[in-house]
């Protein structure tokens, strides 16, 4: 089992019916306090009265139902990277108020959580959205990490349309030339080979998650793709994506900010988002290997710079 050794802060925030299962929200709140998960909200008061169908808690008596509700959406932006939305829905029932919020939360990318299959309208959910309170509590006890999306074979298409919905103008990715200093005469850098790229060779590297540094976000993608630890070292380059590499994406900005990065060790470690990987000299690499044209921007770059040329 994988285990994360580096202590992680996580936040949550429930939701669901308060009027049918309140009591369970309120079991679901300790068991993952005991856990030392963060529940924003909702707060544990006791429900004083319902209105249109609209739960006021105590203190909450006499605002305006809009107001109660915003102020508990706005919980969703103190998530942080660490954070998700956990609709407690038995027999798939989430409700209005409930569905509303999965609305917010999905369009903000907010992780969404459920404890059964949703019954009571369309919403996607991947294949690792659903999980018992008690078995998410212990998963993130012990992975120290959020589960990841696993999209079932037949419904590639239908995660692809709601992928789209949630890409933002802006996308900023991290990118690193891992670099092993050897005895040999040139460093040897790790290049990956994935099916995203069409079988090219490309850099280790990643979408910055949100409140995420981008030093952070570097170390944590070379991790999660490679198994080893890293220093990151000089800035090489910023750029939007090449327009003419066949991967270019119309209408959002995607900015590459890349980087070297140091490692002490070879031992890869290959998660599934690569198929092979190959240690070599940038200048062969370069010269012998496929390799997508934005990796390839890069890979010039470094070897102009550990040559000592002046680069733009």
């Amino acid at each position: 089992m994988k285990y994360n050794s580096k202590k992680q802060s996580f936040r949550c925030v429930l939701h669901g019916s308060f009027r049918r299962h309140f009591g369970l929200i309120k079991e679901i709140h300790h068991i993952f306090t005991e856990a030392g998960i963060e529940v924003l909200a909702p707060q544990m008061a006791e429900i004083t009265s319902f209105e249109k169908g609209f739960a006021f808690l105590e203190g909450e008596e006499n605002c305006d139902p809009r107001m109660v509700e915003l102020l508990y959406l706005h919980h969703l932006k103190r998530l942080g990277e660490n954070g998700f939305s956990y609709f407690v829905n038995p027999e798939g029932y989430i409700g209005k108020s409930a569905s509303y919020e999965l609305g917010i939360a999905q369009v903000i990318n907010v992780r969404c959580l459920f404890s059964q299959s949703p019954q009571d309208h369309p919403v996607y959910v991947h294949k690792n959205a659903v999980w018992r309170p008690q078995d998410l509590a212990i998963y993130i006890q012990e992975m120290g990490q959020l589960p990841e999306p696993k999209i079932k074979r037949n419904e590639q298409k239908i995660h692809k349309l709601w992928e789209d919905l949630m890409v933002p103008g802006s996308v900023v990715a991290t990118g690193g030339i891992i670099e092993h200093d050897s005895n040999k005469k040139e460093k040897e850098i790790l290049l990956v080979k994935t099916h995203k790229w069409g079988g090219r060779y490309s850099i280790v590297g990643g979408k910055v998650r949100r409140n995420e540094r981008l030093e952070d976000a570097l170390v944590r993608e070379v991790r999660e793709e490679t198994g080893l630890k890293s220093k990151i070292g000089v800035h090489l380059c910023t750029f939007d994506q090449i327009k003419n590499s066949g991967y270019y994406l119309p209408g959002i900005q995607h900015i590459f900010v890349d980087n070297v990065v140091r490692v002490i060790s070879k031992r890869v470690r290959l998660n599934n988002e690569a198929e092979d990987y190959i240690w070599m000299p940038a200048r062969i690499a370069l010269r012998d290997l496929p390799i997508e044209p934005n990796t390839h921007h890069t890979l010039q770059l470094y070897t102009n710079y550990s040559t000592g040329m002046t680069t733009r």
